[in-house]
């Protein structure tokens, strides 16, 4: 089982359902020494803003999220939704718990 740290679009129901086929029961987290910032990315529609995170190194800036038990496959099918902007690494969260986490690619 594979560990999943999500702290935007991840988190819906919604989009759950369309990428995994089924919602994800999640448990509270938190990341620390990250920020939140958005990226803009042009979709069919025009420009839409997505959350990011980013590395500060500052143990007070903390990202509030949840953490899903995902299998392997999942990882891939969640690498194809987040697209060619995000990149997956790995942190380790508050709760000692190492897990996958999407930050942009540079």
């Amino acid at each position: 089982m594979e560990k999943l740290f999500a702290y935007g679009t991840l988190k819906d129901k919604d989009i759950q359902e369309n990428i995994f086929g089924r919602s994800l029961k999640g448990v509270p987290d938190r990341l620390i020494g990250f920020v939140i910032n958005y990226i803009e990315i042009e979709e069919e529609f025009g420009i839409e803003k997505y959350p990011i995170i980013v590395a500060t190194e500052n143990p007070d800036d903390i990202v509030e999220g949840l953490v899903y038990d995902i299998s392997e496959q999942d990882v891939y099918l969640a690498d194809t939704y987040e697209g060619l902007h995000y990149r997956r690494i790995e942190v380790t969260l508050e709760s000692l718990q190492t897990a996958w986490a999407y930050i942009v690619t540079n």
